[in-house]
Formats: structure tokens, sequence, C-alpha cells
């Protein structure tokens, strides 16, 4: 049977394992040294997840301010908008500001009802702007900014640096690792089994969550006000997930 298999000019090495017995074949795909054992080292592990967290004082401040002007024609509203935002922009640059970017240009018209009817009675232009700032001294710039005519405090974020957001995260994967291969003991330790290596490592998540929104109100409230406006920062989480996987 296997020489009619071999000979011929159209042989194929397919035809080989079609005329092998089966029981030949499983030792072939199966019986190779060290297979059963390999196949039982994998199906042989603990998959355990660990978690870490930094706690890190926040020691910046992240605000988004604006200028928002109404006038009778939407070029009159978009000068006087520019004009103002100008004088603010102007100022923040005098005060070191870093990441000072605009994020919001807009010109819209202003629409009154009468009998059903719609007519423009005129427009509304308004320019905003980011920045950040450390938080000891955000108040006072908040203020100047009104003076300077800023009429929209949209929001302020208070965050760390970007520096030691990285050390953070670096502690908080310690922790996590630390946390995960705490729990694979527990775990090998009720079960009398004794583990052997992490066969895989999975970082799930290391990053610091978004900081919450301070607040969000109209900066011409705070013109009127003597004091001055009082910021103060809190702290940010780091967070992070490990995923180890542990033969036995």
């Amino acid at each position: 049977m296997y020489r009619a298999a071999l000979s011929g000019s159209r042989f194929h090495a397919g035809n080989l394992w079609k005329t092998l017995p089966l029981a030949l074949l499983l030792f072939v795909t199966f019986g190779q040294p060290g297979f059963a054992e390999e196949k039982a080292q994998l199906w042989r592990t603990l998959t355990v997840s660990g978690r870490g967290t930094e706690s890190i004082p926040t020691t910046l401040s992240e605000v988004s301010l604006g200028v928002e002007v109404q006038a009778k024609t939407a070029q009159e509203a978009q000068q006087e908008a520019a004009r103002r935002s100008s004088a603010v922009v102007a100022l923040l640059k005098s005060r070191n500001v870093e990441k000072l970017q605009t994020t919001g240009i807009r010109l819209n018209p202003v629409y009154s009802y009468t009998n059903n009817v719609q007519r423009i009675t005129g427009y509304t232009a308004s320019n905003t702007v980011s920045f950040r700032i450390v938080t000891e001294k955000a108040g006072t710039l908040l203020d100047e900014a009104v003076k300077a005519g800023a009429t929209q405090i949209n929001s302020v974020n208070f965050i760390a640096t970007d520096e030691a957001i990285a050390k953070a995260r670096q502690q908080a994967l310690k922790e996590a690792t630390q946390d995960a291969r705490q729990q694979a003991d527990a775990v090998f330790s009720a079960l009398g089994f004794q583990p052997k290596e992490v066969v895989s490592i999975k970082v799930d998540n290391a990053n610091a969550p978004p900081p919450p929104v301070l607040y969000r109100a109209e900066a011409a409230k705070l013109a009127n006000q003597d004091a001055s406006t009082p910021v103060v920062g809190g702290e940010q989480q780091v967070e992070a997930s490990v995923t180890l996987q542990i033969s036995y």
C-alpha cells in the first residue's frame, strides 16, 4: 500500500499522510517527547489582577476662560471680541502661563420673535483660550484677566505636573504587581500548590484619570469683588492595573 503511494510521477507528500494508519498519525502529532508536559503546563496556570493607586498633590491649574460681547452688527461684535481677547492674551503672555492656546471662536446671530416672526436683532461673538499656571497664582491671574476684558471663566481643573504623574505611574505599577503576586501566593498556599514562573504579564491601565472640573461661572461677577478669588488645589490619583498569569 505504501509502495503504491510512493510510486509514480504525480506523487505528493499529502498522499503519504492519507495512507498512514491513524495510530501512527497520533504518534507523529502527539507522541513527541515533552508535548504532553508542555500542554499540561499551559493548562495549569493561575491568572490574577492587581491594582495600585498613588495620590499626588495638584500644583497646576488648567484654566479655560473667554470673552463674549454682543453688538448690533456682526462686524462690531467680532471687532470688540478681538480687541478684548487681544488684551487678555497679552496679559496671559506677560504672566508666562504655559500651554496657552485658542480653543474656540464663535459668531452667532441673536434672534427676537414678534407675532411669530423671527428677526435678527444683533450678534454675539466669543473667543476662548486655555492655559496652565501654578495654582497659587491662579486666583490673582483670574481677577486680572477679568479686568483686562474676560467675561467668562469656563472651567478650572487641578492637575499635577507631568513629572509627578510619571513618577506616580511607576510606583502604582509596582504596587499593582505586588498586589497581584500576593493574591497568587495566597491562592497557591490555600491549595497547596507551588508557583513556577510568570508566563505572561499584561498592563491593563497605568494612567491618570482626567481631573474634575472645579467650577463654571460668569467672570463678570468676580470683577465687582474687592477680594482676590481663592483657588485651592487638591490631590490627583494615578491608578494602574497589572494582570499576571503564573504556572504551577
